[in-house]
């Protein structure tokens, strides 16, 4: 099944709410069969601002399903959420 990114930019001012949200988050993460990797982008002070998660996934459609399920979407948390195709180059999952 081929890889997708699922790239997420938080909302300006969204911090509580992500961490208010973030044990949700991390459970739906947690139970996702096809989940590969997933982690916070940081700004330089080290505070979340995003996410990038990787799932395998049968399409497109089933990656934005992955994305549009999360906890963080449905609690507002991002202001814009990218889903591409995804090769790994270099590195192993």
């Amino acid at each position: 099944m081929p890889l997708y990114a699922i790239i997420c930019k938080d909302k300006p001012g969204a911090l509580e709410t992500r961490l208010a949200t973030r044990p949700t988050h991390l459970d739906y993460l947690n139970n996702s069969q096809n989940l590969k990797l997933a982690g916070a982008l940081l700004d330089d002070d080290g505070n979340p601002i995003g996410s990038i998660i990787v799932v395998e996934a049968e399409d497109k459609a089933a990656a934005q399903a992955q994305a549009d399920n999360d906890p963080f979407t449905a609690a507002g948390v991002f202001e814009s959420v990218e889903v591409h195709f995804w090769r790994l180059a270099i590195g192993s999952l």
